[in-house]
């Protein structure tokens, strides 16, 4: 070991006696400096302008553009320069012979000049470990876990970069061709990811290999065994290499020989690679104080209870727009959008079925005119270099979802992902039409929970003029109730959804026992008592209810809601709002709806308004036993009109003589009870259309409204939570900022930008005067 020091420090005594590692670290130092005064600066002036900071130790250090990310992707630049001589000089010189004829060994020459390498490279962690500590004391309730990953990862990247320029520097004398090399090394292994992504065999290979984003987890405060071990596999390869070249030089090795040695080691290092990537084998650990990185506790739990195998299987079909998503050379990126599920569920596998058959895609039909489904497939084959033989036809995909009991048709033949478990059971889970289009941890986790829950079962009752859940028209339900591909429709958030007309049910005395909750919107036609009946026995039972009324349908909704001790008032509620006719209400929610939901609690710190396009009055009485809740309300300016009709020619005003007077109207108003052991719970709202498809599409460039969240909190209570998905995190802890103004940003200027730099110039020529003088 002490040979080995003692390398290690007459390299460090050479580099340092060179401008070029002094010059490094200056220009290091700057560039880190001028990036962390910028971030400072940014964030002033969101103090300055009132905005409060969020998540302030990934956004000065560790986010995409924070100092530590930017300077990890200049790294590439600095380290070549570096090691470019740590072997060619010794050949340049001749100094090589001395090494070769002193009684010390490959392992040791190499080793000595790996460590030089490494105590540079945590004199550059110790140039940003000066941005951690600077941070930590202005930054309340700093992550101190979380940047100090960070910093582990970019010297993790600094030893693998030492370790390839070294490997490089023993294959030339020329210091120039060694750098080169090395940068061309990188580049190849940064783009190693890409390189033969629809071959099986050669995919995983390549994917293992490539260097592109290996520290960006340790960036994000998640360390994981695969990485880690990547950049010990890394490091360990080509100093193996590097000894191996040394050892090839002092002895007279015949071509085979020297060849299958290399071949051996590189054999070995893919061999260990390949074990330390087995998800079985992986182990996780998130920094981050939020646990960012990791599952939602709900989500965990649902993770658990999946006990047995589960296949999750990608149903490709080549003739809709997102077929690309499921192809080969996009298999490993499909994986890394379940990689947080496949940490939980190690042994989860995945499938992949294509075919082809018709589908809704306008455009591609239109480019291909004329042409069957089959040609068009197969002049997509050829225009994308595609084996046509691996789509199945129709008859046999159907023969396949046959046996798995499932129907692609009711899907669209859209890309799709079914979930499987090993006991039969069986979800669905979309892409959507969004700007993101894959699923989020909601939308997964929704669908996994349905393989361990009951799924909340949603009746629309129909026969009487109520909205449709099927039609796309601006007063229907669609959007939030049976939209394959809408995000946020029940059927992706985990419901059951489905229509019930008492009607063609008369045979039934009453409403199935598995339906848990229904929703009455806007009855245009009067229920008849054997109908009326059977709703009051559902109520009766403690099932779960929305009803919604519209004006001019008092009377024909009154006798569904007057057991309840709710009265729907004659007329139209109204309120002025400059801009908008009297009758288009925009309301808030109350402070009971703030204090006891975080959803409502989100619109209200956000002044989101509920957006109710003609509402009616609701008058409570809580002699029938329910407790109610007013969740939404006008302003004491608002009143129940009950003359005007026509509000885009005329102008209501409040009449006293009909009773008319201004006061804080109930909009929408939650009633619960207790039924043997659980809470009935109904949401009473006295207007239809604002969950409606209009008013979920409909953006106000003056007004925000966030109807979406009436709809998607009344049905996380009405099913008590199960769903949807509560995928919400905890905010950051760092959200406080102890320094404000111009001087605080000016001492940061001159100490990072200044004084660092500074010093180390002064370090340089100090080191250069005593050099000189000796």
């Amino acid at each position: 070991m002490k040979t080995i020091w003692k390398i290690a420090k007459a390299e460090l005594n050479t580099l340092f006696c060179s401008p070029i590692a002094w010059l490094i670290l200056i220009i290091f130092a700057f560039q880190a400096g001028l990036t962390f005064s910028d971030l400072i600066s940014d964030q002033l002036r969101y103090l300055a302008l009132n905005y409060r900071p969020y998540n302030l130790t990934s956004a000065l250090l560790l986010g995409y553009s924070g100092v530590y990310s930017s300077m990890q992707d200049n790294l590439y630049l600095y380290i070549p320069l570096l090691t470019m001589g740590l072997m060619s000089k010794e050949y340049s010189s001749g100094s090589i012979k001395l090494l070769y004829s002193s009684p010390i060994t490959n392992i040791q020459i190499i080793l000595g000049k790996y460590i030089s390498m490494l105590v540079y490279a945590l004199i550059l962690v110790a140039i940003l470990f000066a941005y951690f500590i600077y941070s930590a004391c202005i930054v309340e309730n700093f992550d101190f876990p979380f940047a100090l990953t960070g910093i582990l990862g970019i010297f993790l990247l600094v030893c693998a970069y030492a370790a390839i320029g070294l490997f490089m520097s023993t294959l030339t004398a020329y210091q120039v061709v060694a750098a080169v090399g090395t940068l061309t090394v990188l580049a190849i292994l940064n783009f190693m990811g890409n390189i033969g992504q629809d071959i099986d065999f050669v995919r995983d290979l390549t994917y293992w290999l490539s260097l592109a984003g290996r520290s960006d987890k340790f960036l994000h405060g998640m360390i994981c065994s695969e990485d880690a071990f990547y950049f010990i596999i890394v490091v360990v390869l080509f100093l193996s290499l590097s000894v191996l070249k040394l050892k090839f030089e002092r002895t007279t090795a015949n071509s085979l020989s020297k060849m299958v040695q290399y071949i051996g080691v590189l054999c070995v290092t893919l061999l260990v690679g390949y074990v330390t990537s087995q998800p079985k084998l992986m182990c996780y650990y998130d920094a981050t104080a939020t646990k960012a990185n990791t599952l939602t506790p709900p989500s965990q739990e649902v993770m658990t209870k999946l006990d047995g195998g589960l296949t999750l299987t990608m149903f490709v079909n080549l003739l809709d727009d997102n077929f690309n998503k499921g192809m080969p050379k996009n298999r490993n990126w499909e994986m890394r959008k379940f990689e947080d599920y496949i940490r939980f569920k190690p042994e989860m596998k995945m499938e992949y079925v294509y075919y082809y058959d018709h589908t809704d895609n306008p455009r591609l039909y239109a480019q291909f005119s004329g042409l069957s489904d089959k040609e068009i497939a197969q002049r997509l084959c050829d225009t994308y270099d595609l084996d046509f033989n691996m789509f199945l036809s129709p008859e046999d995909i159907k023969k396949v979802t046959d046996s798995k009991g499932i129907n692609l048709e009711e899907e669209g033949n859209r890309f799709v992902y079914l979930f499987e478990r090993e006991n039969g059971q069986k979800a669905f889970l979309r892409i959507y039409d969004d700007n993101q289009r894959d699923p989020r941890e909601s939308e997964i986790t929704a669908a996994l929970k349905t393989m361990v829950v009951k799924s909340p079962q949603v009746a629309f009752i129909t026969g009487h003029g109520e909205r449709d859940i099927y039609k796309g028209g601006e007063r229907d339900y669609s959007a939030f109730a049976k939209n394959l591909t809408f995000r946020y429709s029940l059927i992706n958030q985990g419901f059951g959804v489905s229509v019930l007309d008492l009607k063609e049910d008369s045979m039934a005395t009453d409403i199935a026992d598995n339906i848990d909750i229904i929703v009455i919107a806007d009855v245009r036609e009067a229920y008849t008592p054997d109908e009326i009946a059977k709703i009051q026995r559902f109520i009766a039972r403690g099932g779960n209810m929305i009803i919604a009324c519209e004006p001019r349908r008092q009377p024909l909704m009154n006798p569904l809601v007057e057991n309840l001790g709710i009265t729907f008032m004659p007329g139209i509620v109204v309120e002025e709002t400059e801009g908008y006719a009297p009758n288009q209400l925009f309301v808030n929610p109350t402070e009971t709806a703030i204090t006891e939901n975080k959803g409502y609690y989100t619109m209200g710190r956000y002044s989101s308004k509920l957006s109710m396009p003609g509402a009616v009055e609701l008058v409570l009485n809580d002699s029938c036993g329910f407790k109610s809740s007013v969740l939404f309300a006008t302003t004491a300016k608002a009143w129940n009109e009950q003359q005007t009709t026509d509000f885009v020619d005329d102008k209501p005003e409040i009449n006293p003589e009909t009773g008319e007077r201004a006061d804080s109207i109930p909009l929408v108003v939650r009633l619960t009870r207790q039924v043997g052991d659980k809470e009935q719970r109904i949401y009473v709202c006295g207007d239809a259309d604002c969950m409606a498809n209009s008013e979920l599409t409909t953006n106000r460039n003056d007004l925000s409204t966030s109807n979406f969240t009436l709809i998607t909190e009344a049905f996380r209570e009405l099913s008590y939570n199960q769903f949807p998905v509560n995928d919400d995190r905890p905010h950051p802890y760092d959200d406080k900022l102890s320094i404000s103004g111009q001087g605080a940003l000016v001492f940061v200027r001159i100490l990072f930008m200044g004084i660092i730099p500074v010093g180390l110039l002064a370090g340089y020529i100090i080191t250069w005067w005593r050099r000189r003088k000796k």
